[in-house]
């Protein structure tokens, strides 16, 4: 059962969010979607947040349905907290909430906006790079990805490349022991079945990734985020790789999204011709 929980027009877009009882997590769960008022056609874009994010960081903390305004676009914000969009170590099933709940949901209640349109997901930092790691295992779901300043190597961390940043309050990097949580020790199954190096040895050759990063990030965040796209652009994936201004934060992440939303709806008109 899916409830309505609130309903409010902002500009071009209505924001609804929505709370269901997710099977695949054992707990209610809730999403919001920023769905274009003109209910005319649109691609859907998927985000996903940064660690210690949630749904709301999108809307209080970025600038995004500002950006929405003239981008026919429908946008879902769904939530994980702590935990990434992916099946963990420890049960908490969030690729399944996504893939085999949240999805089919828009498709059934917005089916007059999103029938045979495309599927972006995108997201900030672990968000992003879960984006990836969804698009490369579910290529009948999503055809694009967006992601800023994607953590693409998670899965091969080992102990806490970030230590020296820990006295900085702003750094929302996880922990060793909050990493594990979600990942197990090193050489686990659940590392193993997300390493983007045996995903992309499998990449659906339709697949459209936008990724960007500041270029005063994290060094271990940008050398991975290099080393992303070249594997990308040696593998003949469409994709666009951008080093901009900024650190591995919200404002970055806010000056970057127009960017790849239009990215998204340039490469959704392209699909749809």
């Amino acid at each position: 059962m899916n409830r309505l929980l609130s309903r409010e027009e902002s500009g071009s877009h209505w924001v609804e969010t929505w709370e269901s009882d997710s099977a695949a997590l054992g707990c209610p769960k809730r999403v919001t979607v920023l769905a274009p008022g003109n209910r005319r056609p649109a691609p859907v874009v998927y985000l996903l947040h940064g660690f210690g994010g949630n749904r709301v960081t999108w809307l209080r903390q970025t600038h995004l349905l500002r950006h929405l305004q003239h981008r026919q676009l429908l946008v879902v914000l769904p939530e994980s907290g702590r935990r990434w969009f992916v099946n963990d170590v420890r049960g908490h099933r969030y690729e399944d909430y996504l893939v085999a709940e949240l999805v089919p949901f828009v498709d059934r209640q917005y089916a007059a906006v999103v029938a045979g349109r495309p599927r972006a997901i995108g997201g900030f930092s672990m968000g992003g790079a879960a984006a990836l790691m969804q698009a490369l295992r579910h290529p009948a779901l999503f055809s694009m990805v967006a992601s800023h300043a994607g953590a693409f190597e998670a899965p091969a961390r080992v102990g806490d490349p970030y230590a020296l940043l820990r006295s900085d309050a702003e750094t929302a990097i996880p922990s060793t022991a909050a990493h594990e949580r979600v990942w197990g020790p090193p050489g686990s199954a659940v590392r193993r079945e997300y390493d983007l190096d045996g995903l992309l040895a499998s990449v659906d050759p339709q697949l459209a990734v936008y990724a960007d990063i500041g270029v005063d990030d994290y060094p271990r965040m940008l050398a991975m985020n290099r080393r992303t796209a070249a594997k990308l652009a040696a593998l003949d994936v469409h994709s666009e790789y951008h080093e901009r201004p900024g650190a591995h934060d919200l404002g970055f992440l806010n000056r970057a999204l127009p960017h790849s939303l239009d990215f998204v709806a340039q490469r959704s008109r392209a699909l749809t011709r």
